[in-house]
């Protein structure tokens, strides 16, 4: 039997994604007052990585250059400090 492919496969380790889904269900459960059941989970995961996943990552990535931004200039601060010497 093969495990069907999903796009937020790609966002998330498996193991990631059993902990969201198992925490999922038990916040509905015990939170909510719902019973849920995991397949509920797993759709309610979906719906989420595939809504605003990709905005979570375009941030994580301007995150990331601003950061690689500011280590570049430190940098160029540091060399220049040595080369006055």
């Amino acid at each position: 039997m093969s495990k069907i492919k999903r796009k937020s496969d790609l966002l998330i380790s498996k193991e990631k994604r059993e902990k969201a889904i198992r925490e999922t269900v038990d916040y509905f459960n015990n939170e909510q007052d719902q019973d849920i059941w995991m397949i509920a989970a797993e759709d309610i995961l979906d719906f989420f990585l595939n809504e605003i996943g990709d905005e979570i990552y375009n941030k994580a990535i301007e995150d990331s250059k601003a950061l690689l931004k500011l280590s570049s200039e430190n940098l160029e601060i540091n060399l220049d400090a040595l080369s006055k010497r």
